[in-house]
């Protein structure tokens, strides 16, 4: 009888492990996909894609133990080959190729040249060979820094004794309201996919304290810009026995800080791929929404007709204004008027026509909404009533405030809008992996 005891050690090496080790001069396995061939005539480069990056290896005429017209790109490889150190290599060193082994061959030729610094071609058609456009080496590291970002997002609210919870994403009733739903049959019942996680998450404060999801939600909203998705991933916190909703801002201010190091530290590959320069978070400004948008009409002599919102102009204004002004690429818009605020939001009790809510901004596009909630299950009853809302369907999350809550807040930041505004593309689906949006819904 055959057992397992755990992970099975390969042969084959990874980059990081030759460059850890004594290898200079010894033979090696490695594997991975032929990204490119370059044939000089007797010497021919043989660039391997890894996960770790490029590995270039060394064809050469009556020493390699194949033939160069069998190797097609694309092709998955082992080669075996001596470790020889090499300065304008990646990573400082090259493998001189003995032999080859094929383990798998491409079908067809590739339609795209993915082996080019950048790919030259459209987003529609990137989108439309997703699956190999993203093995372009600069593509891919724009994932491998969201990564990052959610890496960063977990490591620091475990650090700060958040529990990881996750949440259905069908429901009877949506957190946001509103007809922007998408709508399915359930088993013979109505049901739609979530817009947020907020009920389930402020329920959760009543149990943990302090809370956090990265998952997906779901917008129907017939729209066409270049900010929005109609699903999106989102990164959602709430914590419990709060002193104010600054507390909120504080604790983003604080995952900034982490991320923007840990990509510093562990990414710095794709960042120098990308050629991005992280923003600084030592301190984030905040200023009201009233404030801001006087700020914006006076310096840029504009008068906006919106009283209760930002809008995407003012918005990109606000941040040209703060990093011109304040050298900040980043700026918290605090106390947003009640009337385009939930429910669930606590107004200002020096003024309830605004909430105790805020915005981040990041280069002038919204990437958190957030705020303090009501806690208080008759100050939230009354709120419901005020807006004549129906508590049908809600029984559940009013059963939480009935039984008593402590004084909470949370957020929720948009995984692929903070992405994109951090490789400065101007297109949030450059910074999607299988972006679905009003005409896309493959692959």
């Amino acid at each position: 009888m055959k057992t397992v005891t755990g992970v099975t050690q390969k042969e084959t090496l990874k980059i990081s492990e030759i460059l850890a080790g004594e290898y200079d001069g010894c033979e090696v396995k490695v594997n991975g996909a032929v990204h490119t061939i370059r044939d000089m005539g007797e010497v021919a480069f043989v660039v391997l894609r890894k996960r770790e990056g490029l590995l270039q290896c060394v064809y050469e005429e009556g020493v390699t133990e194949f033939s160069l017209k069998e190797l097609k790109e694309a092709s998955t490889v082992e080669i075996t080959g001596r470790v020889n150190r090499e300065e304008r290599a990646p990573h400082g060193f090259e493998i001189r190729i003995r032999t080859i082994r094929i383990l798998s061959e491409p079908a067809e030729p590739m339609p795209l040249q993915i082996s080019k610094w950048k790919l030259n071609t459209s987003l529609d058609a990137k989108l439309n060979n997703r699956a190999v456009s993203l093995r372009n080496i600069r593509e891919r590291a724009t994932f491998r820094l969201q990564e990052g970002i959610t890496r960063g997002f977990r490591d620091f609210l475990y650090s700060q004794g958040f529990t990881e919870i996750h949440t259905p994403k069908i429901g009877a009733k949506s957190a946001e309201g509103g007809a922007n739903l998408f709508k399915l049959e359930y088993f013979h019942r109505p049901a739609i996919l979530q817009q947020s996680p907020q009920f389930y998450k402020q329920m959760m404060v009543g149990v943990f304290d302090r809370v956090f999801e990265t998952a997906p939600v779901f917008r129907a909203e017939k729209h066409n810009t270049k900010r929005h998705l109609n699903e999106y991933t989102s990164l959602d916190f709430e914590m419990g026995y709060i002193d104010s909703f600054e507390d909120l801002m504080s604790m983003e201010t604080g995952f900034l800080q982490y991320t923007m190091k840990l990509l510093e530290e562990k990414y710095a590959e794709e960042l120098r791929l990308l050629n991005i320069q992280l923003p600084n978070v030592d301190s984030i400004p905040q200023i009201r929404f009233d404030e801001a948008k006087q700020m914006v009409a006076e310096k840029y002599n504009r008068q906006f007709r919106n009283p209760f919102d930002l809008e995407p102009e003012e918005e990109h204004l606000i941040g040209e204004l703060f990093k011109e002004d304040y050298g900040a690429d980043f700026v918290f818009v605090t106390h947003y008027p009640s009337k385009k605020r939930p429910f669930y939001a606590m107004d200002d009790p020096a003024d309830p026509v605004y909430t105790l809510s805020f915005d981040l901004l990041f280069h002038g596009l919204e990437v958190t909404t957030g705020g303090q909630r009501i806690h208080d299950y008759h100050a939230l009853l009354e709120k419901i009533e005020k807006r004549k809302m129906e508590t049908e369907g809600m029984e559940h999350y009013l059963s939480a405030f009935k039984y008593g809550m402590p004084p909470h807040g949370g957020l929720g930041i948009g995984l692929e809008r903070l992405t994109m505004q951090l490789i400065g593309e101007d297109n949030v689906r450059e910074a999607t992996l299988f972006p679905r949006d009003l005409s896309r819904l493959e692959p």
